[in-house]
């Protein structure tokens, strides 16, 4: 008989099945399973409010994984689950979704990476509807890319690690106050990413008033191990909307990007965020992929 174990830290000899098992789903199905944030808590060991599911086959081996951000004052718990490509079909991640919605306790969202059909499939079954969904684009640096401007009394620079942490996490809760993710970053998720290898505060700009030095938007980048770059977060403070930062800062990190060799870059933004959607179709970018959200039922 399968088994489903809730874990709030996780041993080293756990990680490595799990990260096997999400590796090995990634490379069938050409998308990975689970997010940066996801990963972040699984290499770290776990810790906190958050749990991993493990699902256990009847023999006791690792056929499937799921990780719950529960519920906050300000969020829904939010989840997400792979199942090894050799053992699906068989019911693994009915078990995990059920297990999911079990820990949460309440309304539950649940991201589905890649928009495969047999996770809408399953959404369906129980009841979930669409609510989201996340594009990823990419564009290949052959493009050219048009022209830098820079708006009059604005200058930019790279990020200074142990200096810049506290202006930029205002911004940010500003530039995504309707965000549920990005915008409720903390300075603990800003000082894990600046101790994973691809951190490089020279990829990451800052645009400031050149008359008193207040941080007005921002682009961190970030380079892939497969060698494809990243437009990692690209914010702008609400009250310098107008100067054309959003585009300016965009343009920037790409040719930093450029500058390292990168072939192509990705990107993700929301379907609903048109104005987005065309500030990146604008530079090149073209509709990758596509990641989805269900919800249960309010």
């Amino acid at each position: 008989m399968s088994e489903l174990r809730v874990r709030t830290t996780l041993p080293e000899d756990e990680i490595e099945k799990i990260v096997r098992l999400v590796d090995s789903a990634a490379e069938h199905d050409g998308v990975g399973p689970l997010s940066e944030r996801s990963l972040l808590w699984l290499r770290g060991g776990g810790g906190g409010d958050a749990r991993g599911l493990l699902q256990l086959d009847e023999a006791g081996g690792l056929v499937g994984y799921a990780h719950l951000d529960p519920a906050t004052d300000d969020e829904t718990a939010a989840g997400e689950f792979v199942v090894a490509p050799e053992v699906r079909r068989r019911g693994h991640g009915l078990a995990l979704l059920r297990g999911l919605r079990q820990e949460a306790d309440g309304p539950l969202r649940v991201w589905a990476h890649g928009d495969l059909p047999a996770a809408t499939a399953l959404a369906g079954s129980e009841g979930l509807d669409r609510v989201r969904a996340l594009f990823q684009m990419r564009r290949s640096m052959d493009d050219p890319f048009p022209k830098l401007d820079i708006a009059d009394g604005v200058r930019l620079r790279t990020f200074k690690v142990g200096e810049d942490e506290e202006a930029w996490l205002q911004v940010n809760r500003r530039a995504f106050a309707h965000h549920p993710e990005q915008g409720a970053w903390t300075l603990d998720d800003v000082r894990l990413r600046e101790r994973e290898p691809w951190f490089d505060p020279e990829g990451f700009f800052l645009a400031e008033s050149e008359r008193d030095g207040k941080l007005m938007g921002f682009h961190w980048t970030k380079t892939h191990p497969d060698g494809l770059g990243e437009v990692y977060v690209v914010g702008v403070d609400p009250d310098a909307q107008g100067l054309g930062l959003g585009r300016t800062l965009t343009l920037k990190g790409l040719q930093h990007l450029r500058e390292r060799g990168v072939p192509a870059v990705l990107l993700y933004v929301d379907e609903s965020n048109g104005a987005a959607v065309r500030l990146y179709e604008s530079l090149s970018f073209t509709r990758y992929s596509v990641d989805v959200m269900f919800q249960t039922a309010a």
